[in-house]
C-alpha cells in the first residue's frame, strides 16, 4: 500500500513554502483551512495529501494547541471561517473536552490536539510518518 504524501507547513506568519505552493495552491477550501490555523497560532502543523490514496478526503491536517482552551478556540473560529468562506457547516466532534477536535469540512480534515493527546495517538505515524519535522 503506497503510504500518504506528507507536507509540513510552517506555523507563524510567513507563507507557505515554495515546495508546498502546488499542493495547496489548487484547493481554496485547504488555503482558508491553513490560514485559519496559521491565524490562530497553531503549533507543529502537518499536511498529509490524501489525493487518490484515500477516499474520506484529499487532504488531512494535523496540528497542535497549548490547552484545551486554544484547542477549542480555533476549532470554532475555523468552523465559523468555513461558513462565510462559503464551504458550508463543517461537522466538529470533541469541542466539550477538547483534547483531540476533528473538523470534517468535506474534502479537507482536520484533527487538533493538546501535544500529550497528539502524541499519544500519533496519527502521523499511522500515515506512515514520523513526526512535524518533515522527515519520513
Amino acid at each position: 500500500m503506497p503510504q500518504a504524501q506528507i507536507q509540513p507547513a510552517p506555523t507563524g506568519a510567513t507563507p507557505l513554502p515554495a515546495q508546498n505552493a502546488s499542493v495547496h495552491s489548487d484547493d481554496p477550501l485547504l488555503a482558508l483551512v491553513l490560514q485559519s490555523l496559521d491565524d490562530d497560532q497553531v503549533q507543529e502543523l502537518v499536511v498529509i495529501d490524501l489525493e487518490g490514496k484515500s477516499s474520506i478526503a484529499d487532504f488531512m491536517v494535523i496540528g497542535s494547541g497549548r490547552s484545551t482552551r486554544q484547542v477549542a478556540a480555533m476549532a470554532q473560529k475555523l468552523g465559523e471561517r468555513l461558513k462565510q468562506g462559503g464551504f458550508g457547516h463543517p461537522r466538529i466532534e470533541g469541542l466539550p473536552a477538547a483534547d483531540w477536535v476533528l473538523i470534517d469540512a468535506g474534502g479537507v480534515v482536520v484533527h487538533l490536539f493538546r501535544p500529550e493527546v497528539r502524541s499519544f495517538y500519533n496519527l502521523e505515524r499511522m500515515w506512515g510518518f514520523d513526526g512535524p519535522s518533515g522527515a519520513a
